[in-house]
């Protein structure tokens, strides 16, 4: 049998407000997440025996076994199966790759066994419900309440500086914890009301990311630089993204690869 292939596209939360921290530890978000148009491909095939085998520009440190969220994945399905994971996203990047990545084995396993996956995500990561969807959505509490939504796409450029940020070290110096929530969405479909929307929303982890990574703050300057609309760090970093008016993406993205070799930067629509 051919391998399945499955697109994990990488997760960029547009807002993300931190509304609350329940008794457990778990934070309380409300968060616009959308998807991006670049990504990791996965090719799975049964198999009698898991395996997983990483591949792909980004591949350097990713496990190859049951640490890897993939190999979670196809375990919470409950088959054994080959996966091949080509990777293109940056680790540890605030763009959810690992759970996206997982998302794509679980919808590569539905196809293949025909029926769907009766586990919970939520346990293998507070991301993968929303990447399971992998469209707009507005993603709450401690990522189990997905809310599909018609998202106008967005012409972006994704800036990774290449730095890992540890998301527990962010959230430990986050100040506040119980932040006001999303306005309402505007409902007109309109690119422009959305981009005046989102500029009075925030991301709560930016300030305490560019503490732990000053260098998101560079990111986020060349962004504004470039002329984005909007320029904003995704979930705890360190990848940001800037909103482009139509057709100047790629060229900034060009100008920002030029002037920063060592950064990973991607021309992509968000949807």
């Amino acid at each position: 049998m051919a391998p399945t292939e499955a697109f994990a596209p990488a997760k960029i939360n547009l807002t993300l407000h931190v509304t609350g921290q329940r008794a457990d530890g778990y934070h309380l978000l409300d968060s616009l997440v959308v998807f991006a148009g670049v990504g990791d491909v996965l090719r799975v095939a049964p198999a009698d025996e898991m395996s997983l085998r990483v591949t792909g520009p980004m591949a350097a440190g990713v496990p190859e076994d049951a640490r890897n969220l993939c190999w979670k994945a196809a375990e919470a399905f409950g088959a054994p199966v080959h996966i091949e994971l080509e990777k293109h996203l940056p680790a540890a990047a605030g763009i959810g790759g690992g759970s996206s990545d997982a998302a794509a084995v679980l919808r590569a396993m539905e196809t293949i066994y025909g029926r769907p996956f009766s586990g919970d995500a939520l346990r293998l990561g507070a991301d993968v419900p929303v990447c399971l969807l992998a469209h707009a959505a507005r993603m709450s509490g401690i990522g189990v309440q997905v809310l599909p939504l018609s998202q106008p796409p967005m012409d972006a450029v994704l800036v990774n500086p290449g730095v890992a940020v540890s998301t527990p070290a962010v959230f430990r110096a986050l100040r506040s914890r119980d932040n006001p929530p999303m306005t309402d969405w505007p409902l007109d479909g309109r690119s422009d009301s959305t981009l005046a929307w989102l500029r009075t929303m925030r991301n709560d982890l930016e300030p305490p990311a560019i503490g732990v990574q000053p260098v998101i703050g560079r990111v986020l300057t060349a962004l504004d630089e470039e002329g984005a609309d909007l320029a904003r760090m995704s979930g705890s970093g360190a990848t940001c993204f800037g909103l482009f008016p139509d057709g100047g993406a790629a060229a900034a993205a060009a100008r920002l690869r030029a002037a920063h070799p060592g950064w990973w930067v991607a021309a992509t629509t968000l949807t």
